[in-house]
């Protein structure tokens, strides 16, 4: 099973912390990432900072990177105003983000689902105009806090739609972290069946079942899961939204190449300041190892 990883901290990890993280120390923990070998980092959002005041920041943390270091990181846009200005700051990877509900569609980007797929060719313009990939990402593609269940043919519909011809990725996304794995594995494998792109999965930690959705999703075709540090993470715009699926516990689960007993110890250690600093209770498995000898560890030679 080969698979890669995005470390989503810097943004879905943040949207509930009662804290700021300082934009040094976000920049810090990105360089802190890509050296330790994780593929590919989502370093922030261009949702409005007065709704979502953790990732105010964001255009200050891309500028504070090298295009080379940028070429590894991905930004959350909803609109082709949000790709323009993430652009101009030298963002070149960019998360469309819509809902599979219109109605959290509407809590989340203040229109309607059909509204954001109209808008999404002139957002793909704009991400061509600077030689930029962008992924569809679907929130809600299992369940809504308002609609509830979320039928797989919906979310094929959008991934079919002619308007999203030109993204690089589908990013399905279980939003409340209520699927279980036999419900990922059948979307993930229902879109592989009629879509070419390599599919996102995105996971929530709700019911203690992220790792195990991540695991099914790359059994039926995922090539990427998301994860951020210590479980951090929830949405304010889904009410019952738990953390993420811990970033530590899914490269436990994993064991990518570039991951050894001394980068996991560096890895469980970040994700323990970062937490410690916004006062944030830590929900990765791994969180009690961070001062576990390295050899302590099972694959550990």
């Amino acid at each position: 099973m080969t698979a890669a990883l995005r470390d989503v901290t810097l943004r879905d990890g943040l949207q509930l912390t009662g804290k700021p993280l300082p934009t040094a120390t976000k920049v810090s923990l990105v360089r802190s990432l890509l050296e330790l070998g994780v593929p590919e980092v989502e370093i922030g959002s261009m949702a409005r900072p007065d709704l979502v005041p953790a990732v105010a920041d964001t255009l200050d943390v891309i500028r504070a990177l090298t295009p080379e270091e940028l070429a590894k990181c991905w930004i959350w846009v909803a609109t082709p105003r949000h790709v323009a200005r993430a652009a101009e700051a030298g963002a070149r990877n960019f998360q469309y983000c819509l809902s599979a509900s219109d109605k959290h569609n509407q809590a989340n980007i203040g229109r309607s689902t059909e509204d954001s797929l109209a808008a999404l060719p002139a957002a793909l313009e704009a991400a061509a105009d600077v030689s930029g990939d962008v992924q569809l990402c679907i929130a809600t593609a299992f369940t809504c806090p308002f609609e509830g269940e979320i039928a797989a043919d919906r979310v094929l519909d959008i991934v079919l739609d002619p308007r999203a011809d030109g993204t690089s990725e589908v990013v399905l996304c279980d939003t409340l972290g209520q699927a279980i794995p036999s419900q990922v594995r059948s979307l993930v494998g229902r879109t592989a069946s009629v879509d070419d792109r390599p599919i996102v999965y995105h996971g929530h930690d709700t019911w203690g079942l992220g790792v195990a959705n991540s695991l099914a999703a790359l059994e039926a075709g995922a090539t990427t899961v998301d994860g951020s540090l210590g479980g951090l993470g929830g949405c304010p715009f889904a009410p019952g939204a738990a953390g993420n699926t811990a970033t530590e516990d899914l490269v436990f689960a994993l064991r990518p190449e570039w991951l050894t007993p001394a980068k996991f110890k560096t890895l469980v250690r970040l994700g323990t300041e970062v937490l410690a600093g916004l006062s944030e209770p830590n929900r990765s498995r791994a969180a009690d190892g961070a001062q576990a000898s390295t050899t302590s560890f099972p694959w550990a030679s």
